[in-house]
């Protein structure tokens, strides 16, 4: 079973699977194609990325990848918590350069599914926080690129301190977005 809500951006859903709990501790279906395909989801996933983000106030974004291997992502905190952000880039879109913000944590178990077409990106809110997505296409480093995470143009609130923000060499020197030029 899972509970499907809409975001402010069309296609943009959070989706957060029933847990099944006793004394134990709980049990839940985090991705089952048939449930999703009932719920509406028709995405295909083919590749499961794992990543740890040692200090709270890390910074992992935006990034996409281009057509012909833009993916779509089902993104869910396995601990700690994060602060998600999907940016529509769909030319065309009533909600082009308008993003969704959404809290995922290990406690609450919501996911947040992004549809190809946007930057996607989070800030870690706790430290030691491992989050798993499934992706639609496999990576590509060709397709591969990224766009300023705090550009003001955005006016996107990571939920951290920007100046303290932890971020690699690449999310540190993308383009702004002013600079990008969507693929999709």
């Amino acid at each position: 079973m899972l509970d499907v809500n809409e975001t402010d951006i069309k296609d943009v859903l959070l989706v957060t699977p029933k847990r099944h709990s006793d004394a134990r501790g709980f049990f839940c279906e985090t991705y089952n194609a048939e449930r999703f395909r009932e719920a509406g989801i028709s995405e295909i996933f083919v590749q499961d990325n794992h990543s740890l983000s040692i200090e709270a106030g890390t910074v992992r974004g935006l990034h996409y990848q281009a057509p012909p291997r833009a993916q779509a992502k089902l993104v869910r905190v396995l601990k700690g918590a994060v602060y998600d952000i999907a940016v529509d880039v769909r030319k065309g879109s009533p909600t082009y350069g308008r993003h969704v913000r959404a809290l995922l944590s290990a406690d609450n178990g919501a996911q947040l599914l992004i549809p190809a077409g946007f930057l996607h990106g989070f800030a870690t809110i706790e430290a030691n926080t491992e989050v798993a997505y499934k992706v639609s296409d496999f990576y590509s480093a060709a397709h591969d690129g990224s766009v300023l995470w705090n550009d003001p143009a955005l006016g996107i609130d990571w939920g951290i301190v920007p100046a303290k923000a932890v971020l690699s060499d690449k999310d540190a020197k993308a383009v702004s977005f002013a600079e990008f030029s969507s693929p999709f």
